[in-house]
């Protein structure tokens, strides 16, 4: 078989030697088209398009090397001065996880969020911990999960914000099950 790109999904998912995770871009801020990695024909694909007026508010991405439990590669919401493209790699500071649950007719799963900063960031260089995020900014996060769910039919509650100590508990836990 031809390869075609480098497969991000086989990347280290934390860099050793400073602790930084390496995020692996699908969908940049400000982009109404959800992206998503296909490992089958290795390359990036186009998932779904947001309706008209509704954008990804920060960039997504996941962590190589990982399986979360609803059956990808852990997601990860990374807060950077601009917008990445897909398929870029961004070594990033773990500072927590959104943990949520996903409910579609009676099946629910687990669909959490670590949250990182950009190693390179200007803007969010102070952001040491997610409780150095405002309450306005979290209660915005749940408003579009919930949205975004919803658009395909699903439920999403937020069941709350820890540090990034949990965060890497889910990182290990996902390491394993990859």
């Amino acid at each position: 078989m031809k390869k075609a790109l480098a497969d991000p999904t086989q990347l280290k998912p934390i860099n050793k030697k400073d602790g930084l995770l390496q995020v692996i871009v699908e969908t940049p801020a400000g982009c109404r088209n959800k992206f998503a990695y296909d490992p089958e024909q290795r390359i990036f694909t186009l998932k779904k398009i947001l309706p008209a007026g509704m954008v990804f508010p920060w960039d997504f991405g996941f962590l190589p090397q990982t399986i979360a439990p609803d059956g990808d590669p852990i997601d990860v919401l990374l807060l950077m001065d601009e917008p990445a493209f897909p398929g870029i790699s961004v070594l990033s500071r773990l500072i927590g996880v959104i943990e949520g649950e996903q409910i579609e007719g009676k099946k629910k799963t687990r669909n959490d969020r670590l949250i990182a900063v950009a190693q390179a960031s200007h803007q969010y260089a102070r952001i040491r911990r997610v409780n150095d995020l405002s309450d306005r900014w979290l209660k915005e996060l749940q408003d579009f999960f919930v949205n975004y769910h919803q658009l395909e039919g699903k439920k999403y509650q937020l069941l709350g914000c820890k540090g990034a100590r949990t965060a890497m508990d889910l990182i290990r836990k996902a390491h394993r099950a990859a």
